[in-house]
Parts: C-alpha cells; sequence; structure tokens
C-alpha cells in the first residue's frame, strides 16, 4: 500500500527543499496532498522565478510534470530533468520503489479538504519550509487555514509531523513556539544543511536537509553519503 503525506509550502525561504521534496516523495512511491501558502506564493516567484496561481494551479507551475500516460521510466527522466542531475548522479531515484507516487493539489483555504479531518488517512506531514507565523499557528492550535488544521490533525492522531524552520536568528518567541510545538508531538528539523560529506554544489545542500526529513518519516534513500560509510 502506497504511504500518503502531506507536504505544505509556506513563505519561508528555502523552496528548493520542498521541490526537492516533492522529487523525492514520489520518486520513491509516495503520494502526496500538497498545500501552498499565499505568502508561500511570492517566494518561490523570487526564489525559483515561476509564476504560482492558486486558484488554477497546476504541479507545472513548480516546474513538475504531470503526465499520467508516461511510462515509469520516462517519469523518473523528467524527475532528473528538474533536479539538474543525470541518472548516475541521482541518489534517491536509484530506490526501487515501483511505480512513481502522485501529487494532489488541496487548496489552502479549503477548510472543508479531507485533510481538515482525523478520519482521512495520512502517514503524516511535512511543513517545509515552515514559516515563523506557521509555527506559531501550529504552536497554539490557531486553525486559519487548511496547513494549520492538517498540522493539527497529525497532532491529535499522533501522526508525524516535520517543521522544517527556516529562520534565523531564533527569537525567544519562536523558540518559545518551537519548544511547545515539540511538547505537542512535533519534530522541528531546520533547514541547517551538514558539511561533513562534503558538499560540492547547492543540490548537495538541499539534499542533505532532504534526507533526514525521509529519514523521520522512515523512508529509505541515498540521498546523502552516511556518516562513517
Amino acid at each position: 500500500m502506497k504511504r500518503n503525506y502531506v507536504v505544505a509550502i509556506t513563505g519561508a525561504s528555502g523552496v528548493a527543499y520542498a521541490v526537492r521534496l516533492l522529487e523525492a516523495l514520489t520518486a520513491t512511491g509516495c503520494d502526496v496532498q500538497l498545500v501552498i501558502s499565499k505568502a508561500a506564493v511570492a517566494v518561490i516567484n523570487q526564489e525559483l522565478d515561476r509564476k504560482v496561481n492558486l486558484d488554477k494551479f497546476s504541479l507545472s507551475m513548480l516546474g513538475l510534470g504531470t503526465s499520467d500516460k508516461s511510462s515509469q521510466d520516462e517519469k523518473l527522466d523528467k524527475l532528473r530533468m528538474i533536479s539538474g542531475i543525470s541518472s548516475e548522479q541521482s541518489n534517491v531515484l536509484s530506490v526501487s520503489s515501483g511505480e512513481p507516487g502522485k501529487i494532489y493539489y488541496r487548496d489552502y483555504r479549503d477548510l472543508a479538504s479531507p485533510l481538515a479531518s482525523g478520519t482521512c488517512a495520512t502517514d503524516g506531514m511535512i511543513v517545509c519550509p515552515c514559516s515563523g507565523s506557521t509555527l506559531g499557528a501550529i504552536a497554539s492550535g490557531t486553525n486559519t487555514n487548511l496547513i494549520h488544521r492538517a498540522a493539527d490533525v497529525q497532532l491529535k492522531e499522533r501522526r508525524p509531523l516535520v517543521l522544517v524552520l527556516r529562520e534565523s536568528p531564533l527569537s525567544l518567541v519562536y523558540v518559545e513556539n518551537m519548544r511547545r510545538a515539540a511538547r505537542a508531538g512535533a519534530v522541528l528539523l531546520p533547514a541547517a544543511p551538514g558539511f561533513y560529506h562534503n558538499p560540492k554544489t547547492i543540490q548537495d545542500m538541499v539534499d542533505f536537509v532532504v534526507a533526514r526529513v525521509c529519514d523521520q518519516l522512515g523512508i529509505v534513500n541515498n540521498l546523502i553519503e552516511r556518516w562513517g560509510s
């Protein structure tokens, strides 16, 4: 049975982490419920030079292929092309997963979405990147949009919730919100790439963070060279 994850993109810097995470999850056979906040649209435009229309959204706006008729090899080739690396270099795609997963878009304003209910079976949620305001809403249980509500559902149903916070320096407000979210059951995973694997490119640094996210979810991946390997 395919795993099914919620991925939320919010208005913090680091959209490249989110796009690579979508590639990694689908390449390893996981389905994704994708939610994008209004603030994230401006960040996507600034950092990826891509225009996103949340009212008429398509995956092509993020540079992701949408053809259901493509063969598995064609889908994997598209993912490799998007990431800018060859099949020989692509670690995550070397993982045998069978049929790649699919991405389903959910409007952040739709509080009647299945994601707003604990009866919607998911295997966890990742907010990547996670803005400070989103962290605050999750920590306080303020459900003003689908991202906040879906995160709240993960916590109350005791499902994994990974918050990829991208903020520096951290005020005491952020620290307290991180503490509250962690005590409620969330995993705080700041977008802080390591350097012991001798990264050569920005992609290597992005992959480090994405690999750590996948590790938290128990998703087998070879995105990075492991310490001591």
